[in-house]
Order: structure tokens, then sequence, then C-alpha cells
């Protein structure tokens, strides 16, 4: 993708985004934003198996992370399931809502995150 705008805030980093309203409403999940502008993810809760090697930046989607206001920043990203993911991140008070939707769903998701690396 070329063009495609990745906020150094976001880039190179580990985010743990908690939901507390939408489809997976009670979940945690750790994103790392790759600096090669691919995004992987995990469920935080669920074991790591010990073989489980990062995937290869093939695998991984890409995301667009783009600073919208002081400390506001959007990012999106569509997944290899066809779900795109899009929240706001706000790192002045740590919140997030977003959208998350297919091809026949669309649903509103909110949450709060960190920064853990």
């Amino acid at each position: 993708m070329a063009d495609v705008q990745r906020a150094p805030e976001i880039r190179g980093k580990t985010h743990r985004w908690t939901w507390t309203d939408g489809p997976t409403q009670g979940k945690i999940h750790e994103h790392v934003f790759h600096q090669d502008g691919t995004v992987e993810w995990r469920d935080a809760d669920a074991p790591q198996k010990a073989d489980s090697a990062p995937k290869e930046p093939k695998e991984r989607p890409e995301y667009a992370a783009i600073k919208v206001a002081e400390h506001v920043y959007v990012v999106s990203y569509l997944a290899a399931s066809g779900f795109t993911l899009t929240v706001v991140l706000n790192f002045q008070d740590h919140k997030l809502v977003g959208f998350a939707s297919g091809a026949k769903d669309w649903h509103p998701v909110q949450g709060t995150f960190e920064v853990v690396e």
C-alpha cells in the first residue's frame, strides 16, 4: 500500500486493548504494530504456545494510523477473517471507540488501551 500513514506514536509499539463494549466485551487483545506497517494481535488471556513464532510479515495485514488531533489517533486494518477494525485512540484518557465490520456485520466497540512496549 503506497502512502499509508503510520503515526510514530503507534508504529513499532505494542498495545493492550481491553474491550468494554461490543462483541469482544470483556476480552483483552494485544496488538503489535510492526515498523514494516503490518499488525498482528492475540488474545492476551490465552496461554501462548511455546512453538508459536511471530507471523511472517506477508501473513500479517497492513494497518493505517493517522493523527486526528492532539493526543487522538485513528487506527484501521482489514483482518484475514474479512473483518475491518477501525478505532480511535485517545492518549489523554486511554479510551478507544470504533467499529468492527464485515460483509454482513457491523458492531460499535469501546474500551481502554495501554501501550505496553
